[in-house]
Protein backbone atom coordinates (compact mmCIF):
# COMPACT_ATOMS: atom_id res chain seq x y z
CA UNK A 1 0.00 0.00 0.00
CA UNK A 2 2.90 2.24 0.70
CA UNK A 3 4.65 1.83 -2.73
CA UNK A 4 1.28 2.65 -3.99
CA UNK A 5 1.10 5.67 -2.97
CA UNK A 6 4.33 6.85 -3.73
CA UNK A 7 3.98 5.50 -6.91
CA UNK A 8 0.62 8.02 -7.29
CA UNK A 9 2.61 11.03 -5.59
CA UNK A 10 5.55 10.64 -8.46
CA UNK A 11 2.80 10.60 -10.77
CA UNK A 12 0.97 13.43 -9.53
CA UNK A 13 3.69 15.49 -9.21
CA UNK A 14 5.08 14.73 -12.84
CA UNK A 15 0.83 15.80 -13.69
CA UNK A 16 1.76 18.92 -11.21
CA UNK A 17 5.05 20.07 -13.23
CA UNK A 18 3.43 19.26 -16.72
CA UNK A 19 0.51 21.41 -16.18
CA UNK A 20 2.59 23.87 -14.67
CA UNK A 21 4.83 24.03 -18.02
CA UNK A 22 2.10 23.72 -20.26
CA UNK A 23 0.58 26.83 -18.49
CA UNK A 24 3.60 28.78 -18.92
CA UNK A 25 4.21 28.38 -22.06
CA UNK A 26 0.59 29.67 -22.81
CA UNK A 27 0.90 32.29 -20.58
CA UNK A 28 4.01 33.02 -22.92
CA UNK A 29 2.08 32.36 -26.08
CA UNK A 30 -0.05 35.75 -25.29
CA UNK A 31 2.55 37.94 -25.74
CA UNK A 32 3.00 37.51 -29.33
CA UNK A 33 2.13 35.37 -32.32
CA UNK A 34 2.27 31.69 -32.20
CA UNK A 35 3.06 29.28 -34.78
CA UNK A 36 0.36 27.21 -36.25
CA UNK A 37 2.37 24.26 -36.13
CA UNK A 38 3.06 24.83 -32.21
CA UNK A 39 -0.79 25.27 -31.40
CA UNK A 40 -1.68 21.99 -32.91
CA UNK A 41 1.37 19.97 -31.55
CA UNK A 42 0.31 21.55 -27.83
CA UNK A 43 -3.57 20.61 -28.85
CA UNK A 44 -2.56 17.13 -29.64
CA UNK A 45 -0.20 17.02 -26.49
CA UNK A 46 -3.24 17.86 -24.14
CA UNK A 47 -5.91 15.78 -26.28
CA UNK A 48 -3.62 12.58 -25.20
CA UNK A 49 -3.37 13.71 -21.91
CA UNK A 50 -6.98 13.78 -21.24
CA UNK A 51 -7.36 10.52 -22.39
CA UNK A 52 -4.46 9.33 -20.51
CA UNK A 53 -6.01 10.84 -17.23
CA UNK A 54 -9.65 9.01 -18.25
CA UNK A 55 -8.24 5.98 -18.29
CA UNK A 56 -5.60 6.07 -15.30
CA UNK A 57 -8.44 7.90 -13.19
CA UNK A 58 -10.89 4.59 -14.24
CA UNK A 59 -8.24 1.78 -13.19
CA UNK A 60 -7.70 3.67 -9.82
CA UNK A 61 -11.26 4.13 -9.21
CA UNK A 62 -11.56 -0.02 -10.09
CA UNK A 63 -9.15 -0.51 -8.05
CA UNK A 64 -9.95 1.35 -5.15
CA UNK A 65 -13.11 -0.06 -4.91
CA UNK A 66 -11.67 -3.41 -5.12
CA UNK A 67 -9.27 -2.57 -1.90
CA UNK A 68 -11.99 -1.19 0.16
CA UNK A 69 -14.13 -4.38 -0.74
CA UNK A 70 -12.66 -6.22 1.88
CA UNK A 71 -13.44 -3.52 4.52
CA UNK A 72 -17.18 -3.90 3.71
CA UNK A 73 -19.96 -4.59 6.19
CA UNK A 74 -20.90 -7.96 5.21
CA UNK A 75 -24.73 -8.98 4.19
CA UNK A 76 -27.03 -7.32 7.13
CA UNK A 77 -28.76 -9.19 9.15
CA UNK A 78 -31.91 -7.60 9.34
CA UNK A 79 -34.42 -7.37 6.49
CA UNK A 80 -35.18 -3.94 6.44
CA UNK A 81 -31.00 -3.65 6.16
CA UNK A 82 -30.71 -5.53 3.11
CA UNK A 83 -33.51 -3.79 1.34
CA UNK A 84 -31.27 -0.22 2.29
CA UNK A 85 -28.55 -2.45 1.14
CA UNK A 86 -30.72 -2.90 -2.42
CA UNK A 87 -31.67 0.89 -3.03
CA UNK A 88 -27.83 1.95 -1.87
CA UNK A 89 -26.31 -0.19 -4.60
CA UNK A 90 -29.22 0.91 -7.15
CA UNK A 91 -28.19 4.19 -6.62
CA UNK A 92 -24.38 3.76 -6.95
CA UNK A 93 -25.21 1.79 -9.94
CA UNK A 94 -26.83 4.47 -11.90
CA UNK A 95 -24.70 7.09 -10.95
CA UNK A 96 -21.80 5.20 -11.75
CA UNK A 97 -22.91 4.73 -14.92
CA UNK A 98 -24.18 7.89 -15.63
CA UNK A 99 -20.61 9.00 -14.62
CA UNK A 100 -18.85 6.88 -16.48
CA UNK A 101 -20.77 7.96 -19.64
CA UNK A 102 -20.49 11.79 -19.31
CA UNK A 103 -17.25 11.70 -18.23
CA UNK A 104 -16.26 9.43 -21.11
CA UNK A 105 -17.88 11.42 -23.75
CA UNK A 106 -15.97 14.23 -22.23
CA UNK A 107 -12.84 12.95 -22.43
CA UNK A 108 -13.31 11.96 -25.80
CA UNK A 109 -14.60 14.77 -27.09
CA UNK A 110 -11.69 16.62 -25.93
CA UNK A 111 -9.61 14.22 -28.16
CA UNK A 112 -11.72 13.90 -30.84
CA UNK A 113 -12.20 17.58 -31.71
CA UNK A 114 -9.25 18.73 -30.90
CA UNK A 115 -7.79 22.23 -33.00
CA UNK A 116 -6.56 20.73 -36.40
CA UNK A 117 -5.59 23.53 -39.14
CA UNK A 118 -8.00 24.33 -41.60
CA UNK A 119 -10.97 22.67 -39.23
CA UNK A 120 -13.43 24.96 -38.66
CA UNK A 121 -16.36 24.18 -35.75
CA UNK A 122 -19.75 24.03 -36.62
CA UNK A 123 -22.55 25.54 -34.86
CA UNK A 124 -24.80 23.94 -33.46
CA UNK A 125 -26.89 25.84 -31.31
CA UNK A 126 -30.14 23.38 -30.30
CA UNK A 127 -31.68 19.59 -30.75
CA UNK A 128 -35.07 19.81 -28.86
CA UNK A 129 -35.37 16.11 -29.50
CA UNK A 130 -31.77 15.48 -27.50
CA UNK A 131 -32.91 17.89 -24.71
CA UNK A 132 -36.02 16.03 -24.29
CA UNK A 133 -34.23 12.92 -23.61
CA UNK A 134 -31.57 14.24 -21.35
CA UNK A 135 -34.08 15.76 -19.37
CA UNK A 136 -36.73 12.94 -19.65
CA UNK A 137 -34.97 9.78 -18.85
CA UNK A 138 -33.06 11.34 -15.56
CA UNK A 139 -36.39 13.22 -14.36
CA UNK A 140 -37.70 9.37 -14.79
CA UNK A 141 -35.24 7.66 -13.01
CA UNK A 142 -35.04 10.25 -10.06
CA UNK A 143 -38.27 9.66 -9.49
CA UNK A 144 -38.70 6.06 -9.58
CA UNK A 145 -35.67 6.28 -7.13
CA UNK A 146 -37.44 8.81 -4.51
CA UNK A 147 -40.60 6.73 -5.08
CA UNK A 148 -38.98 3.63 -4.10
CA UNK A 149 -36.89 5.12 -1.13
CA UNK A 150 -40.08 6.52 0.12
CA UNK A 151 -41.55 3.66 0.61
CA UNK A 152 -38.61 1.89 2.34
CA UNK A 153 -38.29 4.78 4.42
CA UNK A 154 -42.64 4.29 5.20
CA UNK A 155 -42.02 0.56 5.94
CA UNK A 156 -39.16 0.88 7.88
CA UNK A 157 -40.38 3.72 10.02
CA UNK A 158 -44.18 2.58 10.50
CA UNK A 159 -45.64 1.07 13.55
CA UNK A 160 -43.83 -1.92 15.15
CA UNK A 161 -45.96 -5.00 15.34
CA UNK A 162 -48.20 -5.77 18.61
CA UNK A 163 -45.88 -8.82 19.38
CA UNK A 164 -43.07 -6.38 19.22
CA UNK A 165 -40.41 -6.98 22.41
CA UNK A 166 -39.58 -3.76 23.80
CA UNK A 167 -36.63 -2.60 25.47
CA UNK A 168 -35.47 0.72 26.21
CA UNK A 169 -31.48 2.22 25.60
CA UNK A 170 -30.58 5.16 27.05
CA UNK A 171 -27.67 7.48 26.32
CA UNK A 172 -25.65 9.34 28.58
CA UNK A 173 -22.09 10.86 28.80
CA UNK A 174 -20.84 8.09 28.28
CA UNK A 175 -22.17 4.67 27.88
CA UNK A 176 -25.88 3.05 26.84
CA UNK A 177 -28.09 1.79 29.61
CA UNK A 178 -30.36 -0.87 28.48
CA UNK A 179 -34.14 -1.23 30.96
CA UNK A 180 -35.43 -4.78 30.35
CA UNK A 181 -39.44 -5.73 31.19
CA UNK A 182 -39.12 -8.39 33.67
CA UNK A 183 -40.48 -11.94 32.83
CA UNK A 184 -43.17 -11.46 35.06
CA UNK A 185 -45.54 -9.07 32.77
CA UNK A 186 -42.81 -8.46 30.04
CA UNK A 187 -43.87 -4.74 30.35
CA UNK A 188 -42.01 -1.68 30.63
CA UNK A 189 -42.74 0.29 33.79
CA UNK A 190 -43.20 4.31 33.30
CA UNK A 191 -39.60 6.71 33.84
CA UNK A 192 -39.53 10.16 34.99
CA UNK A 193 -36.22 12.50 34.28
CA UNK A 194 -37.09 13.84 37.84
CA UNK A 195 -36.51 10.88 39.60
CA UNK A 196 -32.84 10.02 38.06
CA UNK A 197 -30.17 9.83 40.85
CA UNK A 198 -26.83 7.75 41.37
CA UNK A 199 -29.43 4.29 41.84
CA UNK A 200 -32.02 5.26 39.26
CA UNK A 201 -29.87 5.96 36.09
CA UNK A 202 -32.93 6.25 34.27
CA UNK A 203 -35.61 7.59 36.54
CA UNK A 204 -37.57 4.19 36.46
CA UNK A 205 -41.27 5.32 38.26
CA UNK A 206 -41.74 2.95 40.92
CA UNK A 207 -45.45 4.02 41.30
CA UNK A 208 -45.54 2.23 38.30
CA UNK A 209 -46.31 -1.73 39.37
CA UNK A 210 -45.10 -2.76 36.00
CA UNK A 211 -41.26 -1.18 37.07
CA UNK A 212 -41.20 -4.02 39.89
CA UNK A 213 -39.22 -6.44 37.96
CA UNK A 214 -37.71 -4.32 35.28
CA UNK A 215 -33.84 -4.62 35.24
CA UNK A 216 -31.48 -2.83 33.53
CA UNK A 217 -27.31 -3.62 32.11
CA UNK A 218 -24.70 -1.35 30.89
CA UNK A 219 -22.54 -3.56 28.88
CA UNK A 220 -25.12 -5.75 27.02
CA UNK A 221 -28.77 -6.29 25.12
CA UNK A 222 -29.65 -9.57 24.78
CA UNK A 223 -32.59 -9.59 22.02
CA UNK A 224 -34.18 -12.84 19.83
CA UNK A 225 -33.94 -14.01 16.86
CA UNK A 226 -36.23 -13.90 14.17
CA UNK A 227 -39.10 -11.35 15.90
CA UNK A 228 -39.71 -8.11 16.20
CA UNK A 229 -37.19 -6.02 18.95
CA UNK A 230 -38.82 -2.21 19.14
CA UNK A 231 -36.21 -0.08 20.80
CA UNK A 232 -37.39 2.88 22.91
CA UNK A 233 -34.73 5.40 22.86
CA UNK A 234 -33.54 8.30 25.14
CA UNK A 235 -30.82 10.40 26.40
CA UNK A 236 -30.12 12.21 29.63
CA UNK A 237 -27.98 14.82 28.59
CA UNK A 238 -27.23 15.86 25.01
CA UNK A 239 -27.52 14.18 21.73
CA UNK A 240 -26.66 10.75 20.79
CA UNK A 241 -26.97 8.30 18.36
CA UNK A 242 -28.02 4.79 18.55
CA UNK A 243 -25.97 2.65 15.92
CA UNK A 244 -26.37 -0.93 14.92
CA UNK A 245 -24.39 -1.52 12.06
CA UNK A 246 -24.53 -4.79 11.15
CA UNK A 247 -28.79 -4.48 10.87
CA UNK A 248 -28.47 -1.15 9.49
CA UNK A 249 -30.23 0.25 12.73
CA UNK A 250 -29.58 4.62 13.31
CA UNK A 251 -31.78 6.47 15.04
CA UNK A 252 -30.20 9.69 17.24
CA UNK A 253 -31.19 9.86 20.88
CA UNK A 254 -32.53 13.54 21.82
CA UNK A 255 -32.79 14.76 24.91
CA UNK A 256 -36.39 15.90 25.58
CA UNK A 257 -37.69 13.84 23.12
CA UNK A 258 -38.26 10.04 22.70
CA UNK A 259 -37.08 8.21 19.68
CA UNK A 260 -37.84 4.63 18.41
CA UNK A 261 -36.66 2.07 16.49
CA UNK A 262 -37.81 -1.24 15.18
CA UNK A 263 -36.23 -4.04 13.39
CA UNK A 264 -35.85 -8.40 13.27
CA UNK A 265 -32.72 -9.43 13.27
CA UNK A 266 -32.84 -12.91 11.23
CA UNK A 267 -28.94 -14.06 12.38
CA UNK A 268 -27.89 -14.91 15.58
CA UNK A 269 -24.50 -14.31 16.75
CA UNK A 270 -23.78 -17.60 16.40
CA UNK A 271 -24.51 -17.74 12.62
CA UNK A 272 -22.77 -14.75 12.23
CA UNK A 273 -19.72 -15.96 13.42
CA UNK A 274 -20.01 -19.37 11.31
CA UNK A 275 -20.75 -16.68 8.09
CA UNK A 276 -17.43 -14.38 8.31
CA UNK A 277 -15.43 -17.22 9.95
CA UNK A 278 -14.60 -15.35 13.10
CA UNK A 279 -15.67 -16.68 16.08
CA UNK A 280 -14.51 -13.41 17.84
CA UNK A 281 -17.16 -11.69 15.69
CA UNK A 282 -20.04 -9.77 17.89
CA UNK A 283 -22.53 -7.13 17.12
CA UNK A 284 -22.47 -3.93 19.08
CA UNK A 285 -24.34 -0.79 19.16
CA UNK A 286 -22.02 2.45 18.93
CA UNK A 287 -22.32 6.24 19.28
CA UNK A 288 -22.22 7.85 16.39
CA UNK A 289 -23.05 11.45 17.00
CA UNK A 290 -19.76 13.21 18.77
CA UNK A 291 -21.07 13.82 22.32
CA UNK A 292 -18.03 15.15 24.07
CA UNK A 293 -14.47 13.90 25.01
CA UNK A 294 -15.56 9.86 26.29
CA UNK A 295 -17.67 9.73 22.66
CA UNK A 296 -14.79 7.00 21.98
CA UNK A 297 -16.41 4.45 25.12
CA UNK A 298 -19.88 4.42 24.14
CA UNK A 299 -20.26 1.38 22.83
CA UNK A 300 -22.47 -1.61 24.43
CA UNK A 301 -22.64 -5.37 23.51
CA UNK A 302 -25.38 -6.91 21.11
CA UNK A 303 -25.98 -10.44 21.58
CA UNK A 304 -29.22 -11.91 19.01
CA UNK A 305 -29.80 -16.00 20.17
CA UNK A 306 -32.88 -17.72 19.96
CA UNK A 307 -35.64 -17.53 21.73
CA UNK A 308 -35.01 -19.77 24.58
CA UNK A 309 -31.75 -18.99 25.30
CA UNK A 310 -32.91 -15.34 25.82
CA UNK A 311 -35.45 -16.37 28.15
CA UNK A 312 -33.21 -18.24 30.14
CA UNK A 313 -31.05 -15.80 30.32
CA UNK A 314 -33.34 -13.45 31.19
CA UNK A 315 -34.90 -15.35 34.28
CA UNK A 316 -31.32 -15.28 35.25
CA UNK A 317 -31.35 -11.81 36.03
CA UNK A 318 -32.52 -9.79 39.14
CA UNK A 319 -34.87 -6.99 38.72
CA UNK A 320 -33.38 -3.26 40.13
CA UNK A 321 -35.60 -3.55 42.91
CA UNK A 322 -33.32 -6.23 44.41
CA UNK A 323 -29.99 -5.48 44.19
CA UNK A 324 -30.60 -1.78 44.63
CA UNK A 325 -33.20 -2.19 47.52
CA UNK A 326 -33.07 1.43 48.73
CA UNK A 327 -35.15 2.09 45.76
CA UNK A 328 -38.07 0.58 47.92
CA UNK A 329 -39.03 3.78 49.57
CA UNK A 330 -40.23 5.17 46.60
CA UNK A 331 -43.02 2.55 46.13
CA UNK A 332 -46.47 3.67 47.01
CA UNK A 333 -47.70 2.06 50.35
CA UNK A 334 -50.48 0.48 48.50
CA UNK A 335 -48.27 -1.06 46.48
CA UNK A 336 -45.97 -2.54 48.70
CA UNK A 337 -47.45 -6.22 49.07
CA UNK A 338 -46.80 -6.28 45.17
CA UNK A 339 -43.38 -5.74 45.55
CA UNK A 340 -42.22 -7.69 48.58
CA UNK A 341 -41.20 -10.75 46.29
CA UNK A 342 -38.97 -8.41 44.28
CA UNK A 343 -37.19 -7.15 47.52
CA UNK A 344 -34.39 -8.60 50.11
CA UNK A 345 -35.85 -9.82 53.41
CA UNK A 346 -33.54 -7.05 55.18
CA UNK A 347 -34.76 -3.97 52.32
CA UNK A 348 -34.86 -0.89 54.19
CA UNK A 349 -38.49 0.04 54.83
CA UNK A 350 -39.96 3.64 53.31
CA UNK A 351 -39.41 6.54 56.16
CA UNK A 352 -41.80 6.88 58.85
CA UNK A 353 -43.34 10.26 57.18
CA UNK A 354 -43.91 9.08 54.18
CA UNK A 355 -47.86 9.61 53.34
CA UNK A 356 -50.00 8.70 50.61
CA UNK A 357 -50.85 11.93 49.11
CA UNK A 358 -53.92 10.86 46.95
CA UNK A 359 -54.95 7.93 45.39
CA UNK A 360 -57.31 8.04 42.73
CA UNK A 361 -59.53 5.29 40.60
CA UNK A 362 -60.01 5.69 36.89
CA UNK A 363 -60.55 2.88 34.14
CA UNK A 364 -59.78 0.71 36.46
CA UNK A 365 -56.62 1.40 37.40
CA UNK A 366 -55.15 3.14 40.62
CA UNK A 367 -52.83 5.67 40.23
CA UNK A 368 -50.80 6.57 43.66
CA UNK A 369 -48.27 9.60 44.53
CA UNK A 370 -46.60 9.66 47.60
CA UNK A 371 -45.04 12.03 49.07
CA UNK A 372 -41.57 12.16 50.79
CA UNK A 373 -40.30 15.11 53.10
Amino acid sequence: MVYIVALLSVIFLGLAVLVISRMAAVVKSTRGPVEEGRIGMSNRINAALFMVFFVVGLVGAVWSFWYASDYFLPEASSPHGRRTDFLFWLSMAIITVAFLITNALLFFFAWRYQHREGYKAAYYPENHKLELIWTVIPAVVMAVLVFTGWRAWRDIMSEAPADAQVFEIVGKQFNWIVRYPGVDDNKLGAYNYKLIDNSNDTGIDYTDQASFDDFTSTTELHIPVNKPVLLKIRARDVLHSVFIPHMRVKMDAVPGMPTRFWFVADKTTDEMRNITGNQDFGYEIACTEVCGRGHFSMRIRLVVEDEASWQAWCKEQKPLLSSTPELAARIPANLKAKAAKYLPADAPAAPADSTTASTQQGGGVSIARTTIR
